[in-house]
């Protein structure tokens, strides 16, 4: 009863077609929670794919529900090389305690928003700016960013009083302006 319902029959049926293209395809489906999917409610309950390869949907697809394939990776540069042979993802969820890995998956990769040892809960920070880059969207939402991103900011610069320095420089320009244009040129030869 905690979980919401999915918003429409089509979009029930897209993400029961994901899971079994993804079990088809050889992955391992695993319930994350006690909660049984029910059609009629359109309550679809929260799902782990293991052993999710680049051929299944759900790593094509924007997956819009309860449904979490997980990568496993041998090395950091593996991790590394995958993410950047990609498109850039709207968002990159590691789960590390090593302080070096985390610093070397954030300098190497690029991605829209992360979340270190956890999901999604980088959108929840109203204060911190989220949107993507090239396919998964251009710009950031949210606090001052967010404000900046749908503003149209006008600069305006506004040119003050001259100077005696810049009266040298202004238009119209006499002899002092050739002498020293002159003198200029001839210094580079």
């Amino acid at each position: 009863p905690d979980y919401t319902s999915i918003v429409a029959d089509r979009f029930y049926t897209r993400l029961e077609a994901l899971v079994e293209d993804a079990r088809a395809k050889g992955a391992r489906i695993e319930p994350l929670s006690g909660a049984q999917c029910d059609r009629a409610t359109r309550k679809f309950a929260p799902v782990a794919i293991l052993g999710a390869t680049d051929d299944m949907r759900v790593m094509q697809e924007e997956i819009f529900g309860p449904i979490l394939p997980i990568l496993t990776y041998k090395s950091l540069d593996e991790v590394v090389t995958y993410v950047n042979a990609h498109e850039r993802p709207l968002a990159l969820y590691a789960f590390t305690k090593e302080a070096a890995f985390r610093d070397a998956l954030l300098s190497r990769t690029i991605s829209g928003g992360v979340s270190i040892n956890d999901t999604l809960l980088h959108v929840g920070q109203v204060d911190m700016p989220f949107g993507g880059i090239g396919a998964s969207g251009i710009g950031h939402y949210q606090g001052r960013d967010g404000f900046d991103a749908f503003s149209k900011l006008k600069p305006i610069f506004e040119q003050g009083r001259a100077t005696p320095i810049q009266w040298l420089f202004q238009p119209p320009y006499g002899a002092f302006a050739k002498r020293a244009l002159e003198m200029v040129i001839g210094m580079r030869k």
